[in-house]
């Protein structure tokens, strides 16, 4: 609890900041995600045309080839392109996992609102260096200073976590998820749009940038207009100089219930299993039901609006120790239908069990882990919890869907059932319902 609580019209203003930073920053994240497979085989056509063999990137698809060509059944070239892509989101989730910490351990010291503000400086190098992108080099600039800076996602919860007590808690980080399930059901349809608006020959996705870029300095603004220092101890610092006869306010620690291994543990397993299965569903589609890009999309779209309405309308109401064993039990039984899908309901069915778990376990995760936090350290246990989850996202995809090139659909879905059991063994024998936690509420 804030050791200087804020009354509720400051609080909804300050969620209200939050929520439309935030939704911002991921629509403008997502943007690029449509978009890989396309930029990626531009930079590769141009490297052909005019670059050097020995270039960057082709450097990397020769490595990824040798890579491919290690596995018994043989792996289409149209994947390629999606290998490439896959590396770069591990490189990316690698950066982040190193930055984490850091970013959260800076907001501690110097407070929540610096820190994003300098997370969003090289946010905006990061974009800038997209629109400038005509070659692969520079593409890939962008994208190693975007994993380092990137700390809106973190930030966004610890100060979340500042303005509500546990009576909130759960509610409020239901919100923050909330975001992340808009984003991503309009971001990237949105991105694919506009990169079809050519404005810029030298770099065909200079519009989809360009637009990008404008978000984010948007929301750069908007945050330095609007966004107060959320951090309790300087909060309680503002108000002792103003009454300055008051006694200083120590900040309070609390007994913790779960052990931040544990819940980093959790954490790590959990995107480590889930990651992989994501990455593996545009070669899962294709395999079985032939789906073009578009089908993938929409399916993908599908799992985003249902976890939007289920984080809005479920997910605020539970206390977040039930909502990761509902997540988690929805993920199991999804991973068991996916190897053993025949049929296109059947993947709409094991879809919605995808939505539940995406609308859940995460958000839930954050809110036990900010449970355990003191307020002097939010920030960096936040940014660590975020990092074993990164270190779990850079893992998860190349060694799932080696797994499934390997061996086949039904044994990497079935070693992924047996890995989602053990989470689930995690969820209900080991995290525990943190003392004072109350289930959420309606009001955030």
């Amino acid at each position: 609890m804030a050791s200087q609580p804020i009354s509720p019209e400051k609080r909804k203003q300050i969620l209200k900041v939050i929520f439309i930073s935030l939704l911002l920053d991921l629509i403008s994240f997502t943007f690029i995600l449509p978009l890989f497979p396309r930029l990626l085989e531009f930079y590769r056509n141009l490297e052909a045309t005019h670059g050097s063999s020995n270039s960057v990137l082709n450097r990397i698809i020769q490595g990824l080839n040798v890579y491919k060509q290690s596995f018994s059944r043989p792996i289409s070239d149209r994947y390629d392109i999606v290998l490439l892509g896959g590396a770069l989101g591990s490189l990316f989730s690698l950066l982040q996992a190193i930055a984490s910490p850091f970013i959260g351990s800076l907001s501690d010291k110097y407070g929540r609102r610096t820190a994003l503000l300098w997370s969003m400086a090289g946010n905006i190098a990061s974009v800038a260096l997209w629109v400038a992108a005509t070659d692969f080099r520079t593409f890939l600039a962008s994208r190693i200073v975007g994993g380092l800076s990137e700390g809106n996602v973190q930030l966004a919860t610890a100060m979340a976590a500042d303005i509500s007590d546990e009576k909130q808690r759960g509610s409020t980080m239901a919100l923050v998820g909330a975001c992340f399930s808009i984003a991503f059901t309009f971001g990237p349809a949105l991105g694919a749009a506009l990169a079809n608006i050519e404005t810029i020959a030298a770099n065909p996705f200079a519009t989809a940038a360009g637009f990008s870029l404008l978000l984010i300095l948007a929301e750069t603004l908007y945050l330095y207009l609007y966004l107060p220092e959320t951090k309790p101890s300087s909060r309680a610092a503002k108000s002792r100089n103003a009454t300055a006869s008051k006694p200083k306010a120590s900040p309070q620690r609390r007994s913790h219930t779960n052990s931040y291994l544990l819940l980093n543990a959790t954490h790590f397993m959990f995107i480590l299993f889930f990651s992989g299965m994501e990455f593996s569903f545009p070669f899962m589609t294709y395999e079985l039901f032939a789906y073009t890009s578009s089908q993938s999309g929409r399916l993908l779209g599908f799992i985003g609006l249902l976890a939007s309405i289920i984080q809005g309308g479920v997910t605020r109401r539970l206390h977040p120790l039930l909502a990761i064993r509902i997540g988690v039990v929805s993920c199991a039984a999804s991973f068991y239908l996916l190897g053993n899908l025949t049929t296109e309901i059947g993947l709409y069915v094991a879809a919605s069990s995808l939505a539940v778990t995406t609308a859940t376990v995460v958000t839930g995760l954050n809110t036990l882990s900010s449970f355990e936090a003191d307020e002097l350290q939010r920030g960096g246990k936040l940014g660590n919890h975020r990092s074993w989850g990164q270190i779990g996202r850079a893992l998860g995809p190349l060694s799932f869907c080696s797994l499934y090139w390997w061996a086949g659909r039904d044994a990497a879905y079935a070693v992924g059932s047996a890995g989602m059991l053990g989470v689930c063994a995690l969820a209900f024998g080991g995290l525990k319902k943190a003392t004072g936690g109350a289930s959420g509420t309606k009001n955030t």
